[in-house]
């Protein structure tokens, strides 16, 4: 058994208790193995163990890992998820090559993806990125900008508007982290209420997914906590 299956399992497991808790069914959260930073084998290694979704914040890189991944498993059924800023100039190989995007937080950027998405590929897969708590350093529209992005994203072709994602700011403790959580969730209701169809609200990472999916997380990032900590980027 390799270290990744090992964490895998792990995180699994971890998963499992925290929907228990949350009297949650273990099926209604999904794990995103965060693979940045981490090479093709790495991505081998944790779909031989049976993951098959894996998340992208740098795009050039992920890209290349795609292509890898499609030589060496043609047959693999990988779903591919950008999770990492996109500016203008990236979103045609966002476009061609991903899945999903999770990062969209411009009309401008999803209007770009609607366009580059190739028409021999399935409507792009988008969550709307919102800055739920205020941090300075965070992309994210803003909660009160949220349902007009919401409206117009939904109403574009070749893109299919899933839900929220969100990075908060780290907190301290169980109840802080909680309650952070609960205001996304607050805004992904409120989106319902007034007539989007979302199903998927994507918080949580590997030191806090306990409170994401008590908060009602349904998709998990979890990149160290599988693949160990991350190699130093060159200077």
């Amino acid at each position: 058994m390799t270290t990744i299956e090992t964490n895998l399992q792990q995180v699994r497991s971890r998963m499992a208790v925290a929907c228990a808790q949350a009297d949650r069914d273990v099926n209604a959260v999904t794990l995103l193995a965060v693979s940045k930073t981490f090479g093709p084998d790495a991505v081998a290694d944790a779909l031989a163990a049976g993951q098959t979704a894996f998340g992208e914040n740098y795009i050039q890189e992920g890209v290349e890992k795609i292509l890898a991944l499609r030589a060496s498993h043609p047959q693999a059924a990988i779903e591919w998820h950008c999770i990492g800023p996109v500016q203008s100039n990236k979103t045609r190989l966002v476009a061609t090559h991903f899945d999903w995007v999770q990062s969209v937080d411009r009309l401008k950027i999803a209007q770009r993806l609607s366009e580059q998405r190739p028409a021999d590929r399935p409507p792009l897969q988008v969550c709307l990125q919102v800055n739920v708590d205020g941090g300075a350093n965070k992309s994210g529209a803003a909660p009160p900008d949220l349902l007009a992005l919401a409206q117009a994203v939904a109403a574009l072709p070749n893109l299919h508007l899933r839900g929220l994602m969100c990075i908060p700011e780290p907190a301290d403790g169980f109840a802080a982290q909680l309650a952070v959580f609960q205001q996304a969730r607050a805004l992904f209701d409120g989106l319902n209420a007034r007539g989007l169809s979302l199903d998927t609200l994507s918080m949580g990472m590997s030191e806090d997914l306990d409170a994401a999916i008590a908060g009602g997380s349904t998709l998990v990032r979890v990149g160290r906590a599988i693949f160990g900590v991350r190699p130093a980027k060159p200077a």
